[in-house]
């Protein structure tokens, strides 16, 4: 360490010290001490339960291997249990809980992991499409660019005088890429996709019937279309039928413009990636679809949902719609995130995650991670890295905000002073501006796309099922 140089070269061998192997080493390290502790804790909580069980609750344990070991001798040799006797009092739950969990394959006849962790991997394939240069020449020929730009440019303009204007030396709210993206949003929902319920009939365009499910042409297979729905008219001289297929093709649905939310995430994702933006293409497993941008301006990932116009606003789906929801995981070019925790903050909103084990789920989160960015090169992972480190912050902020509110709320008088001084997860890094975890959807009565029956079926019509609160403002929009 002495001989070590302070030139640029010695730099360098800092670095090469430190590398790739340091940090594996490292960690495989660490993960032998933690399985060592733990070990450890539970041996000394089998020993201490050996002790006050009755004789048949001790054969039970015995055939289960739950029985502690008869002699000190027969504990594996770890740097925590040698030479040691067990405590007078096993350690506490909570001490055990909350040791961070180590990703892990799925056991070989676990099969519902396996069949989760198929569909991941083959959902992680949708965000490469994006990256067809064809693809991306074609989206970009069909955007209105000056209007984009325009508009773009002048909000930017508005929030630099706003910012401005406070005197404080604050950043703008979004940068001029958010707002490409924002303008983007406005011009897709107002303009270019439109959504589908029953499509009109072809012959006379009078409303058509649903009649179930039928199997796809070679063609519409060719463009991606698993499933077709088959209507009908419902005019009496007409009947003609009507077929509207889910494609997943992302060229198709430049040329269809149609579809509901699946189609509109795909191509809106599609359209986002065209103009220059990271993007991803976010899951829920209750049957929702939605978008997430990269905001280079605020240096995180940003909720984008085309269907509703949504713009930074992850608590529409529970405070909103009243949607229930598992799992929702971000995938991208680069990997894939389980984000459930920036869409899901109260328990109430939170359905049971019980298809596969968490830390199954983290080793198929890393795995896919590793598949993305094989072919990138040290510093590119690195930052990539950096940036997961970051969003994880961020989300574990969350968890803590939400257990903050609810602990202040049980306190008579607490939740106004607190609010005013209740920091956003991941505010330290420079964002000056208002709480964003506080944000509502106060003026989204539930979900605005699709007829009523549909929304109400799906459970996702929000207010709409909540007893009227006459202190409560609403406004639905036009």
């Amino acid at each position: 360490m002495a001989s070590r140089s302070n030139t640029p070269g010695g730099n360098d061998q800092d670095q090469d010290d430190y590398g790739e192997e340091w940090a594996r080493d490292l960690r495989v390290q660490f993960e032998q001490m933690l399985r060592s502790k733990r070990l450890h804790d539970f041996e000394q909580l089998r020993s201490q339960r050996s002790r006050v069980q009755s004789p048949s609750l001790r054969e039970r344990a015995s055939s289960s291997n739950l029985h502690a070991p008869s002699t000190p001798s027969s504990r594996p040799s770890t740097s925590y249990g040698q030479g040691q006797v067990s405590s007078p009092t096993p350690p506490s739950y909570s001490s055990l809980r909350h040791l961070p969990l180590m990703p892990t394959p799925p056991a070989p006849n676990d099969q519902q992991s396996h069949k989760f962790r198929n569909l991941l991997l083959s959902l992680a394939q949708t965000p490469t499409k994006y990256e067809n240069p064809g693809l991306l020449d074609e989206a970009l020929q069909t955007i209105p660019l000056d209007r984009i730009y325009s508009e773009a440019e002048e909000e930017t303009q508005v929030l630099q005088a706003q910012a401005a204007s406070m005197g404080d030396g604050r950043k703008p709210e979004w940068g001029y890429q958010d707002c490409v993206i924002k303008a983007l949003l406005r011009w897709f929902k107002r303009s270019f996709f439109t959504w589908v319920n029953n499509p009109p009939c072809p012959a006379c365009l009078s409303p058509t019937v649903g009649k179930g499910m039928t199997q796809p042409t070679p063609e519409e297979s060719a463009c991606g279309a698993l499933r077709v729905e088959l209507y009908e008219c419902s005019n009496p001289a007409c009947r003609a039928y009507e077929r509207f297929p889910r494609y997943s093709d992302v060229w198709r649905l430049l040329q269809t413009r149609r579809g509901r939310c699946g189609e509109w995430a795909n191509c809106f994702s599609m359209l986002c990636r065209a103009v220059g933006v990271r993007v991803r293409w976010v899951w829920n497993a209750e049957d929702h679809v939605w978008t997430e941008i990269y905001s280079e301006h605020k240096q995180k990932w940003i909720h984008v949902d085309a269907c509703e116009e949504a713009w930074d606003n992850p608590r529409l789906y529970t405070d909103g719609w009243g949607k229930q929801m598992s799992y929702c995981i971000a995938f991208s070019i680069d990997g894939a995130t389980d984000v459930t925790r920036r869409y899901v903050r109260k328990s109430e909103h939170a359905r049971e995650r019980n298809k596969c084990p968490e830390e199954v789920m983290l080793h198929i989160m890393q795995e896919i991670k590793n598949l993305r960015r094989s072919n990138l090169s040290k510093n590119e992972r690195f930052i990539l890295e950096k940036e997961d480190s970051r969003e994880d912050r961020e989300l574990r902020g969350y968890v803590v905000a939400s257990i903050t509110q609810a602990v202040t709320r049980m306190v008579p008088g607490a939740s106004s002073s607190s609010s005013s001084t209740q920091r956003r997860p991941g505010q330290g890094s420079g964002n000056t501006h208002g709480n964003d975890d506080q944000k509502l959807p106060a003026e989204q009565p539930g979900r605005q796309t699709g007829n009523a029956e549909w929304v109400a079926a799906r459970g996702e019509n929000g207010r709409r099922n909540q007893p009227h609160d006459p202190n409560a403002r609403r406004e639905d929009r036009p």
